[in-house]
């Protein structure tokens, strides 16, 4: 990887790995339906003109019945789930939670027809990985550190970050993927708008709220977006995946340098099985190398930029 690989690689593993840190700080003050409105509208301002300049919005709009589902599960869904969570779960285990995402994908690309996908390496780092999901949930749980309802919501999110990546890939493929990141956005922040109005704060939230809502909408997703473009075309679609594996670190970092959150035994034991797992889990055996290998040159960036956002939650439209 060159040197510009490298740092697009670490600026935008930092990005998509600081909103679990930011959403715990809002949340506090905002309500979980006005920080998705607020986060989608910010993003939605500022892409949409880039995209109408570029003539990106036409398919978009065109493609609208699958381009409204990812917007629903990817965006309007798990921005939700995940900010409801995040009010009884420290942010670490939030993002360490999404690391969950790799391993989900592989089963639903198994139960999608994918029966090749589970063997070898690809089948024990799915169980390492599930096992390395029960020590941090269950001893977590055991201590009665977070509500069951809450590692509920997470689980529900890492499964719409898993499903919206099929449904682009599968059915957006030829649409230009900042139109899409563009129009679901502005839908979401639409369709939010109401519930927005009647849970605005009765007072101006604090300065440091106010700044984390701006660096949600403006850096992790609007530029993160951005960078991750950037990162495509410098590395390919395949490798800037790999930022899947180091979001949830730099979460569980963050979380316990900027807000004191306690790293506890179930994370430590479970964070390196999920990070393990989840990459043997998605490896590419050497049969399939060469042919998806060259499938991956020739292939649009949808499907791994998508799959990435929600690792952001850019999304992560994480």
């Amino acid at each position: 990887m060159s040197r510009r690989g490298w740092l697009l690689f670490s600026a935008l593993s930092v990005i998509w790995g600081i909103p679990y840190l930011l959403i715990k700080i809002v949340v506090a003050d905002l309500s979980p339906e006005f920080l998705v409105f607020a986060r989608t509208a910010i993003g939605a301002l500022i892409l949409i003109p880039v995209a109408a300049r570029r003539g990106m919005l036409s398919p978009v709009l065109r493609a609208w019945r699958p381009v409204a589902a990812f917007a629903a599960i990817e965006i309007g869904g798990a921005w939700l789930l995940l900010n409801n969570a995040e009010e009884h779960m420290t942010s670490s285990l939030a993002g360490l939670l999404i690391a969950m995402v790799p391993l989900i994908s592989t089963l639903l690309a198994w139960i999608l027809g994918d029966r090749g996908g589970l063997t070898g390496l690809r089948l024990v780092g799915l169980v390492v990985g599930l096992v390395g999901v029960v020590a941090v949930v269950g001893l977590n749980l055991a201590v009665g550190a977070t509500p069951p309802l809450a590692v509920a919501a997470m689980f529900a999110v890492a499964v719409c970050y898993a499903v919206a990546p099929t449904i682009a890939d599968r059915k957006l493929s030829e649409v230009p993927n900042l139109g899409v990141i563009a129009v679901s956005l502005a839908g979401v922040a639409i369709v939010y708008a109401p519930a927005a109005v009647f849970a605005a704060p009765h007072a101006w939230p604090s300065a440091k709220v106010l700044a984390s809502v701006l660096v949600l909408g403006v850096v992790c997703t609007v530029t993160a977006f951005l960078v991750f473009f950037a990162l495509i075309a410098e590395v390919g679609a395949v490798r800037s995946t790999f930022i899947t594996y180091i979001n949830p670190l730099v979460a569980v970092l963050l979380g316990a340098a900027v807000l004191g959150e306690a790293v506890t035994t179930g994370m430590m034991i479970g964070l390196p099985l999920i990070l393990v797992g989840s990459y043997l889990a998605t490896r590419k055996n050497s049969k399939n190398r060469a042919v998806e290998g060259q499938a991956a040159a020739t292939a649009t960036p949808q499907s791994a930029l998508l799959t990435a956002a929600a690792a952001p939650d850019c999304g992560q439209p994480a």
